[in-house]
C-alpha cells in the first residue's frame, strides 16, 4: 500500500463509506445507481474523469457487491465496470453443469454451476492485484462468510489492521471468488489465512451482511479494528446501494399448505430481507436521513426517533422495490406484469442483466439528488 493511500485513510476530517449490497446479477441494478451518483459527483466537481474512489474514503460490499466495489477502488469508471459486468454475468450465470457429463456429475450436486468461469473471468479483471496491493486507491472491505470457524470476515486493505501481514497477500479474485460463494450456486473457496489455516469461505450473503452497510459502519468506527473513523453526522457519511428488493404478497392458505420444499426455497430470502430490513432500521435510528423508508406500520420511517442525541451519521439508502407499481412508474415505456417480476428478481437469471442496469438508472434518476453530494 503507498504513503498516499495509508495518509487518507488516517487523515483526521470527514470520511465518506460506500457499501453495496449482494444480490447475484441484480448487482447490475445497483451500478445503474452508481453511474447517477458518478455523474452527480462529475458535475460537482467539473471533472468529466472523476470516479468514486475519488469521493469515497472506504468502499465495500458483500458477493456481487464486493465485485463492484473492488473494480471501483482499483479507481475503474463506472462505464468500464458495467461492461466488464455484463460479461461476467453472461459468463458465470450462462450456462448450468450439465449432470449427464459423468465429469461434471459429482460437482452438479454440490453447485449449479461452474466456479471455473467466475475465475476466469475475475482473474481477467483484476488479475494478480492482492488485497494489500498499493493499486487499490482507497480502503476497501470484502464482506466473505467463513463457513468453517461461521464467522463473517471483512476482509480489508488497512496496513494497520490485525490481520492485514496474513491477509495482504490474498488474490483479489480469490477473496471475490470467495464473497461470491453461494450455496447451491458454487463451491465453497478454500483460502490460506495464515498461521497454518485453510479457511472454507462461501458468499457473504450468509450472514446479517449481505446488506454490508452496518458491517462497514462498524469496521469504520470500532477501537477493534485499525480506522478509527469518529462518529458524528458531520464525520461519517454514509452511502448505501441494494439490488432491488420483493415484496410478500402471499395467501395465508398457501403458507398453510406450503411442503418442506416450499420453505427450504423460501427461507434464505426471508431471512436475507429480514437482516437488510434491521440493518436499515439501525442505520436509520442513528441518522436523520432524507430516504428514510417506513418499515413497518407501527415504527413508521424513525423521523422522529434517534437512538442519541444528535445524529451519528449521514446515511443515504437507495433501493427500488420490485413491484408492479414501481416498476411501471419508472417510465420504462412497457408494463410489467406479476410474471416478469418474479423473473427479474431471480438472482441467477442473466438474461435479465441489461434491463436490471435500465431499472436502476431509471430508479437513480428520481432517487439520488444534487443535494445530497452537497
Amino acid at each position: 500500500m503507498d504513503k498516499q493511500l495509508i495518509a487518507r485513510l488516517t487523515a483526521p476530517g470527514p470520511k465518506k463509506i460506500l457499501a453495496l449490497d449482494g444480490g447475484g446479477i441484480r448487482g447490475a441494478l445497483s451500478l445503474g445507481y452508481l453511474k447517477e451518483i458518478e455523474s452527480q459527483l462529475r458535475k460537482k466537481e467539473n471533472n468529466p474523469a472523476y470516479v468514486l474512489s475519488d469521493y469515497y474514503d472506504l468502499i465495500g460490499g458483500t458477493s456481487t457487491g464486493a465485485i463492484i466495489a473492488t473494480l471501483l477502488a482499483l479507481g475503474k469508471p463506472v462505464d468500464d465496470i458495467v461492461d466488464m459486468y455484463m460479461t461476467l454475468g453472461g459468463q458465470i450465470f450462462g450456462e448450468k453443469r450439465n449432470w449427464w457429463n459423468p465429469l461434471e456429475t459429482f460437482r452438479f450436486f454440490k453447485a449449479s454451476y461452474s466456479e471455473k468461469a467466475l475465475e476466469t473471468e475475475l482473474k481477467k479483471y483484476v488479475g494478480n492485484i492482492t488485497l494489500g496491493d498499493p493499486e487499490l486507491r482507497t480502503g476497501l472491505c470484502i464482506v466473505a462468510k467463513r463457513a468453517d470457524t461461521n464467522s463473517t470476515w471483512p476482509l480489508i486493505n488497512h496496513p494497520n489492521g490485525q490481520y492485514y501481514e496474513a491477509n495482504k497477500n490474498i488474490p483479489l479474485w480469490q477473496a471475490l471468488r470467495a464473497t461470491s460463494a453461494a450455496p447451491s450456486y458454487f463451491i465453497p473457496q478454500m483460502i490460506d489465512v495464515g498461521n497454518g489455516q485453510i479457511g472454507a469461505f462461501v458468499d457473504g450473503g450468509v450472514s446479517m451482511a449481505n446488506n454490508p452497510a452496518l458491517t462497514m459502519l462498524m469496521v469504520a468506527t470500532l477501537k477493534g479494528f485499525p480506522f478509527g473513523w469518529a462518529m458524528g453526522a458531520e464525520n461519517i457519511s454514509l452511502t448505501s446501494v441494494g439490488t432491488g428488493y420483493t415484496e410478500y404478497h402471499k395467501h395465508a392458505g398457501a403458507i398453510d399448505d406450503a411442503w418442506l420444499m416450499t420453505w427450504a426455497k423460501a427461507v434464505p430470502d426471508m431471512l436475507m430481507q429480514d437482516a437488510s430490513w434491521q440493518n436499515q432500521i439501525i442505520l436509520q435510528w442513528l441518522s436523520d436521513s432524507p430516504t428514510a423508508k417506513a418499515i413497518d406500520g407501527e415504527m413508521g420511517n424513525l423521523k422522529d426517533d434517534l437512538l442519541c442525541q444528535q445524529p451519528q451519521i449521514q446515511y443515504l439508502r437507495f433501493n427500488i422495490c420490485l413491484s408492479q407499481n414501481a416498476l411501471n412508474g419508472l417510465g420504462l415505456q412497457r408494463n410489467f406484469t406479476e410474471q416478469e417480476i418474479i423473473n427479474i428478481a431471480e438472482m441467477s437469471n442473466a438474461h435479465n442483466r441489461y434491463l436490471l442496469y435500465d431499472i436502476g438508472l431509471k430508479a437513480a434518476e428520481k432517487e439520488v439528488l444534487p443535494a445530497y453530494f452537497e
